[in-house]
């Protein structure tokens, strides 16, 4: 029971899980009843077990499991996701069925019967769709469920549980209920029919495809072919593929369909497709436009196999993609000779319209395949004919006959008839006859529209009364006929306020005022009626606005005397009252009724007219302006009273400007403003024209055509009074109508053109139009066609004396376009010119009705654009321009009939027409893709006989180019022959330069007046073009939100009133909390997909809805993608203005904009793409830093847009994956790249890589995480890859990757195949022949693009950063300020003492707060965000500064490296902080190291580098390793590892002859002799013995190397050899050992021997004798490491060692073996002696070495003075005996303390084991030289020097120093650095306090803290001098 005990306690949900199986069973019992005790559904507990669910009915024990089968169908029943009452649509059907089958397998009866319950209660949900998944269950078992399925009922299931978000369902639900099932038809389509498809699992069949797939398919024999298409014929049986890049086997496979000659094949080849196309569905759509043609081409194959294999493939295609896209393919077979493919793309238009709607068979798509079918049924061929009636038949059938019969107006009624009779037998996808499914649905759309109205009166009634309302103007395309019934039944709800008579009015007033009141109100008394009236007044002011009986009370006011008051202080208060009523009450028009009168009556008053005026106005607010003014204007003109008349007038003046115009209807009062400007009055009539001016604002210049037929005196003032307005803007509103009343005006005023036109157009709809259809009679029409050109003139004459008698006019003008169009060829000049001003006469009159007379009348004007006389000519333009003014430019650019235009081949009409287009294309935002049919009469133009006609079409080319692309059009070249093809690419280059750019959004001004930019915009423009200004036109503003694209006018100003707010929600720590639940899993769903389902679209929107304003949220989440571009844009105007609520907000932006890249419509991504490069731009400047939260939720999905086949989509997510570096740690980013290299898309493998290159370029190898070796093995497997461009990316990255490592990349790869190894090795000998003229070298243009990074932690550029003209600038006037600079590594007093220029200064560096450091537990201030944007998240913790710090080292740019090598060395200088370094050696040194490589391979070799700023750098390195390698404690935490590169970098640089070349090089290599010697010295010595054997094989294995390498490496060893006897104890031997084993078992004592010089086996040798004679046979003990020790060569050669020197271990050895490191024994054998001394004759002997030599011959010497050297000089010359002397004489000289100065050429050999004081001028130098400089140097500055006449006596400089004298160089450099950086902090400094005596030599005293303090001094006093 103990272990009972233990899960007893544990919570449910963890028992569920448990490993017992008990505990598990008592977590589902437990859970059971748990589930059936949880009332709210939507409560927490049911997210914590939603997971555990599949666990409950797969658990492997079975009576567990039977429990939890309880436990799930409680969870089912009782959740909010449960299935059998909430439906299918709410449940994800998918997992449960993914399991089902598992469960009929089950052991227990029970299970499977709970089973087959379910697939029962599935089965009932999704009918068939459950039959796939369950085909392979037991057959008996599938059977019984095929018999429960057949018993259940047909109709579907209802849902009977409701989500809240359902809430208004569920009402209907009940309603229907109540009302009985009278709606079964709908019902049954609520239920969503499930998708087999999605129920299956995708299948992944590219991996199981024959490897040798493709050879095969090429093969000559027909049977191997047959192989490879068998074998892919059963992969893709399967229902659903996984996705994937299927561009390879779709060629072949269309190879096989177009070339093939065996038909069998072709058939095998098409089924193959056709599966392709049905697994992978939409997926498919990218590869359709390949296959189409060449499908349609094999249609001529006669045999029928084939053509069903064909018909199958094409059909399956199609459900892939659209036929919009498919159009061009299929049209082009539409005229082949062939009859078979004509029927065949006839009879396959026909299927595919079955499965198209209106909204996707659009007029634009089915005008070019109508006109390709009427040539079809014409045709010879009688099946050619079926299939062209069966295909318009079908079309009729989809779009109905209103829309096809404009296209078959050519076509006799015996043809039409047979297209109808095809159209009566269409049976359309899905069973439904296009018609009756039409009627239906428009007969469903009543209910919900009635339903708000709880009115009883049947919905005919309501639509006549909609109908019978006046109306503002003709009726608008898309709006429903529910939404006028909705509205006006809303009216009937606001105004049917009863009329109550006297008597109730009474009663209720009484009950509200005091009785005195009440009576006192008709005292014949003026004093009683006024108190009455104030009485009256505070009950009002105190009255509950709920409560007050508003038509009560003014019928109180109106009773007598009412408003024939004589006392006008009585009457004051009385209007004042009305006011305050309808301000307060609930004021309907009915109560309003009452009043208007009186108050009109009053307006004219002079002491009552503003309180009348302000009553008027308080009802405008209640009851909406628009009717207030109706009633107003007509009540003051009903009466003859001039004076209200004119002031009515100006109050409607004065109201419209406080209302906005929104919703007033001109046509209601203009009559009477008409009648003003007639009045006698002169008040009356400055009135009228007064509110004209106003009017004048709002409406523009349209309004004057009002008033044209005024006298002209008259139209005169008008005018006058417009000219005054122009260039005004209105004023904003201050006023607008209630809620309450505000859907009263739903029907008035005009509504929006769905098409978009501008505002002006809404304007011209309000004018009334005359219909002339009836005067356009038989015998008008015939005289106008008339043989006698005097009768057709008769004709014109009429027609034209209509159109200007009815000046405005409908649409309707009969068969007048059919007689016009005729006369516009007439062989009579005269007549076609009066014909186009006619025409353009009907373009004024008609406005936007003239739309559907473009295709019979607009293009035969363009047609007379090609009439030889030039009047004509111009003529005819001139109308076009009138009508496209009218019509805008979409009609005339769709469809073939402009093209058609072109194909003529008259110069005069193709140059008019290419400048028209060249006019006007650049102004359109978009064009119909129809604009491409042009292309190819366009590209026949540029080579037209006609000059001038080529001139307008290279002037046209950019204009078109714009529009449809550079891209493209280059494509449709390729259709050319050769010869035309070359001269039209070439003038696309040239086009290309000088395209447009796209317009933006426009302002609404679009040439109607000046006061349209205030109009509020259609629903068809972005709403980025609805400026601030349109809010000045809101009236009845607070209507409610009609459905989008749907709504009144009156309302629309409304929403943009709300649109004004921001757009983002500040909600504080919004951001962390979702993060935070993120992390708990309170979110159910985590940001993590391969493609976003419906769950994450909820729950994105649910997150979004608290903190963005409604209408964005609703544009977001619209269907239509347009509605997407829109807010989009508005969301751009508002980045920079709202950018605090941007980044609250920005984890869900981002999100949203991923789900975005998941659309395949480039203009939407195109949009997307446009804003996030702003938003990063942004996120830059406000120096924000991306979240790890932000970044996992958007990065992923963006990197899969790099592989977009766009290259203009490409571009631009480079661009921002360049931008996101800025605001997102590179090392970071690197992890995401190459997770990206793993994706099956080609282009996407290769852009990833391409940006990793740029990374590890720009960063070093530090910023591939988790590990440079990691990362490279995994890019390094792409050189393989099947894809060029592939291979070429990760070639490239790898050699960026040598770049900055060296020959360790070959390492790092691993193994490499020997074929993809000599590829790379090529790649890198190309890369290095280029490296010295471009460092960088580009892989492609657009790569040279990224800008240059700000900060040093910005992103990786292609070029580096010294291209970078503005810091290359600043270098150069950096240096041309400062032309001598002091140099960096020795303290020259010359150069300090000549140079009168400034103190060079160094880059500015950044002052990070390093006091902090030893404050790990305060968090800092961000005060360093000019360093880099992600400091502020970075600053948070010490460890984390250092890192970044470091990371800093590595950097591409100088500058930036030597700021953070500054940082550093601050910390490392100060022993009390230096301590925080501890744990970042490594890093620190491995950063240190990549900048050594960087510089190495690139910035010596690049000539635009300025070589003083790399000194500058190397000084900058190699102070900061001299202070770490100075505190032993950091040194010794270097690894072996890292020690063996350093090592490495720093002999490499030794050796480096263009480092000696450059000014002060012979500096830097001083340096690093030191450096070595400190590294030697004061590294773990274990780690340093084993690093420099690693080092030392790896020398001698590479062949690449300079053979100097692994010289200086030994003498390395034999320094560390010598110090042996002091260190002996702190080493691990057994680590040295193996490393000495591993090395013997490279290089076996033969192999050794075989090295051109025996110095590798010497040094080893003299290494393990000196560890034996140190230990003695305790030696052997240390083998432990070794494997198989006995097979070691070194145990024997031990052994050996340890009897050879005998008793004679712990001695310890003489420290004088430094430089020949033998010696360890002084009975050495005389051949061991003969050795030694012939090595050192050799180096003598050699110009190289001779110095090394004579050292070390010395030395030996010094060791043994008994030393016969005899035998080896006997055979030599005199003179190279006498030079031996000589050179032993001056090296004890020079031991003695006389030092002799050597060239520095080629002496940098020596400095690592030398101790010489060395100077740049050759000469000796002494102490008393630099103090007698100093000196003089004081003496300058006015400094005292009375303690340097004494110098003290210096040091003897010891003759075993290890330590150079170069020391003093360095430390000098170091002071030099830190006091120029100390300059730059602007501390106050103290000159004058320190001591003055010198106590520094050129050589390193005892002390060196302070004599760097001390020069330190001397550098402040002469800077401070110099400033």
């Amino acid at each position: 029971m103990g272990d009972d005990s233990e899960w007893m306690k544990l919570p449910i949900d963890q028992k569920c899980e448990h490993k017992v199986w008990k505990a598990r069973l008592n977590g589902y019992e437990e859970a059971l009843k748990l589930f059936q005790k949880i009332e709210d559904e939507k409560s927490p507990e049911w997210s914590k077990y939603l997971g555990l669910i599949k666990r409950f009915v797969t658990d492997s024990n079975a009576v567990a499991q039977l429990k939890g089968l309880e436990a799930a169908l409680a969870f089912i029943e009782n959740a909010h996701v449960a299935g059998n009452e909430f439906g299918s649509k709410i449940v994800t059907l998918k997992p449960v069925v993914k399991v089902l089958p598992k469960q009929f397998e089950s052991r227990e009866k029970a299970v499977r019967e709970e089973a087959k319950l379910l697939a029962i209660e599935i089965y009932k949900w999704i009918r068939d769709a459950l039959r796939p998944p369950l085909q392979n269950i037991n057959s008996v078992q599938l059977k019984e469920l095929e018999e429960e399925w057949v018993k259940l009922p047909p109709a579907p299931p209802k849902q009977s549980r409701f989500l809240r978000s359902q809430q208004d369902l569920k009402a209907k639900f009940e309603q229907q209920q109540a009302q009985g099932d009278q709606s079964d038809d709908e019902e049954e389509e609520t239920v969503a029919a499930v998708d087999p498809y999605d129920l299956l699992e995708p299948v992944e069949i590219l991996s199981k495809m024959p490897k040798d797939f493709y050879d095969k398919i090429e093969a000559k024999k027909w049977q191997e072919r047959k192989e490879a298409l068998e074998a892919v014929e059963v992969l893709i049986k399967n229902p659903k593929l996984e996705n994937g890049d299927y561009g390879d086997l779709v060629r072949a496979l269309k190879k096989v369909v177009g070339k093939d000659a065996n038909v069998m094949l072709v058939s095998l080849a098409a089924k193959c497709l056709a599966g392709l196309a049905s697994g992978l569905r939409k997926k498919f759509g990218t590869y359709a436009g390949q296959v189409v043609p060449t499908i349609l081409e094999k249609f001529k194959e006669k045999k029928p196999q084939v053509v069903q294999a064909l018909q199958e493939a094409i059909d399956a295609i199609f459900l892939t993609t659209t036929l919009q896209n498919l159009s061009e393919d299929i049209l082009g077979v539409m005229d082949n000779k062939n009859p078979s493919i004509k029927q065949q793309a006839s009879l396959f238009l026909a299927r595919s319209f079955r499965h198209c709607t209106q909204a996707t068979l659009p007029k634009s798509v089915l005008k070019p395949f109508c006109a390709a079918l009427i040539k079809q049924v014409n045709d010879s061929a009688p099946e050619v004919r079926d299939a062209a009636f069966e295909a318009l038949g079908t079309a009729m059938k989809v779009v109905g006959e209103k829309a096809v019969n404009p296209f078959l107006a050519d076509l006799d009624k015996l043809k039409l008839d047979k297209i109808k009779e095809s159209a009566d037998k269409v049976e359309l996808a899905g069973g439904k006859k296009g018609g009756a499914a039409e009627k239906k649905s428009a007969a469903k759309a009543a209910p919900p529209a009635e339903a708000p109205s709880k009115s009883s009166a049947p919905p005919k009634k309501t639509q006549t009364a909609a109908a019978s309302k006046p109306s503002a103007g003709p009726p608008r395309k898309g709006k429903p006929a529910s939404a006028g019934k909705a509205k006006k039944t809303s009216e009937n709800k606001e105004i049917t306020e009863n009329e109550l008579s006297v008597e109730v009015c009474e009663e209720l007033a009484a009950g509200v005022l005091p009785a005195s009141c009440l009576q006192l109100l008709d005292s014949s008394n003026w004093k009683e009626r006024l108190a009455s009236m104030e009485e009256f007044q505070r009950g009002v002011e105190t009255m509950d606005a709920a409560a007050m009986p508003c038509q009560a009370l003014v019928r109180m006011l109106a009773k007598k005397p009412g408003w024939k008051e004589t006392n006008f202080q009585v009457m004051q208060m009385k209007l004042h009252v009305v006011a305050l009523v309808a301000q307060r009450g609930t004021f309907s028009k009915t109560s309003a009724s009452v009043v208007l009168d009186g108050l009109v009556d009053k307006i004219g008053d002079v002491k009552c007219g503003g309180n009348a005026k302000a009553a008027l106005t308080a009802i405008g607010e209640t009851c909406s302006l628009p009717w207030t003014a109706e009633q107003v204007v007509s009540l003051a003109f009903a009466q003859k009273n001039p004076k209200t008349q004119a002031e009515t007038l100006n109050w409607l003046a004065n109201a419209m400007k406080e209302f906005g115009f929104a919703g007033i209807n001109v046509k209601a009062f203009i009559n009477n403003v008409k009648t003003a400007l007639g009045a006698t009055n002169p008040a009356v009539r400055t009135a009228a024209i007064t509110l004209l001016g106003v009017m004048y604002l709002y409406m523009g210049q349209p309004l004057r055509m009002f008033f044209e037929d005024e006298k002209p005196a008259l139209l005169a003032q008008i005018d006058a009074e417009f000219e005054k307005m122009q260039g005004q803007s209105p004023p904003a509103p201050i006023r607008c109508t209630k809620k309450a009343s505000a859907e009263d005006e739903g029907d008035e005023g005009a509504e929006q053109d769905e098409d978009g036109g501008a505002a002006g157009q809404d304007v011209m709809d309000l004018l009334p139009r005359s219909d002339i259809g009836d005067k356009i009679t038989s015998d008008l029409v015939s005289k106008i066609g008339d043989k006698n050109w005097k009768v057709r003139k008769e004709g014109l004459d009429e027609a034209a004396a209509i159109i200007s008698e009815a000046k405005f006019i409908t649409a309707n003008i009969g068969e007048l376009p059919h007689a016009l169009k005729g006369r516009l060829c007439d062989s009579n000049k005269i007549l076609v010119q009066q014909t186009l001003s006619i025409l353009q006469q009907l373009a004024t009159a008609m406005g936007l009705g003239l739309k559907q007379h473009v295709k019979s009348l607009g293009f035969p004007i363009i047609t007379v654009l090609g009439d030889s006389k030039l009047n004509l000519r111009t003529a005819a333009m001139a109308t076009l321009l009138a009508w496209v003014e009218q019509t805008g430019m979409k009609d005339w650019l769709e469809g073939e009939d402009l093209s058609d235009e072109l194909k003529r081949e008259n110069p005069f009409l193709r140059q008019e027409v290419l400048g028209w287009l060249a006019e006007k294309l650049p102004t359109l935002r978009t064009v119909p893709g129809d604009l491409m049919l042009c292309v190819p009469q366009l590209f026949a133009c540029l080579e037209d006989r006609n000059a001038d006609v080529r001139k307008k079409a290279q002037d046209a080319l950019p204009t078109f180019m714009m529009h449809l692309t550079y891209e493209k059009m280059v494509k449709a070249a390729g259709k050319l022959k050769p010869a035309s093809k070359d001269q039209v690419v070439a003038l696309l280059e040239k086009a290309r330069a000088v395209m447009p750019a796209k317009p933006a959004a426009p302002a609404k001004a679009g040439g109607k007046g000046s006061a349209e930019p205030s109009r509020a915009p259609s629903a068809g423009e972005d709403f980025a073009d609805a400026k601030p200004e349109a809010k000045k036109v809101r009236g009845g503003g607070a209507a409610k939100k009609a459905p989008a694209g749907k709504k009144p006018a009156t309302k629309a100003p409304k929403d943009e009133e709300d649109r004004t707010g921001p757009i983002f929600i500040l909600v504080p720590n919004a951001k962390e909390q979702r993060i935070k639940e993120e992390k708990q899993l309170k979110v159910i769903l985590k940001w993590n997909f391969i493609t976003p389902r419906d769950e994450y679209v909820e729950q994105l929107k649910t997150q979004m809805s608290t903190c963005f304003a409604k209408w964005l949220l609703d544009e977001l989440f619209h269907f239509d993608f347009q509605r997407h571009v829109k807010a989009i844009g508005v969301m751009i105007e508002r980045l920079n203005s709202e950018s605090d609520a941007t980044i609250g907000c920005l984890d869900l932006i981002l999100k949203w904009f991923t789900l975005r890249f998941f659309e395949t419509n480039t203009t939407i991504l195109m949009k997307v793409l446009e804003y996030l490069k702003l938003l990063f731009t942004m996120l830059q400047k406000e120096d924000y830093h991306l979240t790890e939260y932000e970044a996992t939720s958007f990065v992923p999905y963006l990197i899969l847009k790099v592989g977009e086949p766009k290259d203009v989509v490409r571009k631009d997510v480079r661009a921002i994956l360049a931008m996101l570096c800025k605001v997102y740690p590179a090392s970071k980013l690197f992890p995401f790249l190459m997770e990206g290299t793993k994706s099956k898309n080609s282009k996407q493998r290769a852009e990833c890589l391409e940006e990793l290159g740029c990374l590890i370029e720009g960063y070093g190898m530090i910023v591939c995480q988790p590990t440079p070796a990691k990362c490279l093995k995994d890019i390094a497997v792409h050189i393989g890859d099947r894809d060029t461009s592939v291979r070429n990316a990760a070639l490239n990255t790898v050699v960026a990757a040598y770049n900055v490592c060296g020959d360790q990349v070959y390492k790092l790869i691993g193994n490499l195949s020997e074929k993809d190894l000599s590829m790379l090795e090529e790649r890198i000998k190309r890369s290095a022949k280029k490296t010295p003229a471009a460092p960088a070298k580009q892989s492609a243009t657009e790569k040279t693009q990224r800008e240059h990074p700000t900060n040093p932690s910005a992103t990786f550029l292609r070029k580096p950063a010294q291209e970078d003209p503005g810091n290359q600038s600043r270098q150069n006037a950096q240096h041309s300020d400062h032309p001598s600079i002091p140099k960096e590594f020795q303290l020259d007093l010359d150069m300090i003492e000549t140079d009168k220029s400034s103190v060079c200064e160094l880059p500015d560096l950044v002052q990070h707060k390093l006091d902090e450091l030893l404050e790990p537990l305060v968090i800092p201030e961000p005060k360093i965000r000019s360093v880099s944007p992600h400091f502020d998240d970075l600053h948070s913790s010490t460890a984390s500064t250092i890192n970044f710090v470091i990371s800093q080292v590595a950097s591409g740019d100088i500058g930036t490296s030597i700021q953070a090598l500054a940082q550093i060395d601050e910390v490392l200088r100060q022993e009390d902080k230096a301590d925080v370094m501890s744990g970042h050696i490594d890093q620190l040194l491995i950063a240190t190291i990549m900048q050594l490589r960087l510089i190495n391979s690139t910035h010596l070799a690049d000539d635009r580098v300025d070589k003083r700023d790399l000194i500058k750098l190397y000084s900058c390195i190699m102070g900061n390793m001299l202070s770490l390698f100075s505190m032993e404690a950091l040194a010794r935490e270097a690894s072996m590892g890292v020690l063996k590169d350093l090592m490495h970098s720093l002999i490499t640089l030794m050796l480096d002859s263009r480092v000696e070349d450059v000014e002060d090089g012979t500096q830097v290599i001083r340096s690093v002799n030191l450096l070595v010697i400190r590294v030697l010295e004061h590294s773990d010595q274990t780690n340093m013995f084993s690093a420099l054997l690693v080092l030392l094989q790896d020398t001698l294995v590479s062949t690449a190397g300079s053979p100097k390498v692994s010289e200086l490496v030994m003498k390395c060893l034999w320094r560390m050899i010598r110090f042996l006897p002091e260190t002996i104890n702190s080493l691990n031997l057994d680590r040295i050992l193996l490393d000495v084993h591993n090395f013997m078992k490279v290089f076996p004592k033969e192999k050794l021997k075989q090295l051109k010089t025996d110095v590798p086996h010497r040094t080893l040798k003299t290494l393990c004798h000196t560890l034996c004679k140190l230990t003695g046979a305790k030696i052997l003990d240390h083998l432990s490491m070794i494997e198989n020790r006995n097979e070691s060569e070194l145990e024997a050669f031990l052994r050996r060692a340890v009897k050879h020197t005998g008793n004679l271990s712990g001695t310890k050895s003489d420290r004088g073996t430094e430089k020949t490191a033998h010696g360890t024994d002084d009975r050495m054998s005389k051949a061991k002696v003969s050795d030694i001394l012939s090595e050192i004759f050799k180096k003598i002997g050699s110009k190289e070495n001779t110095k090394e030599g004579l050292t070390e011959l010395y030395e030996y010497k010094q060791k043994y003075s008994d030393a016969d050297l005899e035998p080896f000089l006997r055979n030599t010359s005199q003179f190279f005996q006498s030079y031996v002397e000589r050179g032993l004489r001056v090296i004890e000289s020079e031991r003695e303390g006389k030092p002799r100065i050597q060239s520095t050429t080629g002496v940098f050999l020596f400095y690592f084991f030398k101790s010489l004081n060395v100077s740049s001028n050759n000469e000796e130098l002494k102490p008393a030289v630099y103090y007698e400089r100093l000196k003089i140097l004081r003496q300058r500055q006015g400094l005292e020097n009375t303690s340097e006449d004494d110098p003290p006596q210096r040091p003897a400089i010891s003759l075993l120093s290890s330590k150079p004298s170069v020391a003093s160089s360095t430390d000098m450099l170091h002071s030099k650095l830190s006091q120029l950086k100390e300059s730059r902090e602007l501390y106050p400094q103290e000159h004058n306090t320190h001591s003055s005596s010198p106590t520094r030599s050129h050589t390193r005293s005892a002390s060196p803290a302070a004599n760097l303090d001390d020069l330190k001094k001397r550098l402040e006093r002469i800077k401070s001098n110099r400033q």
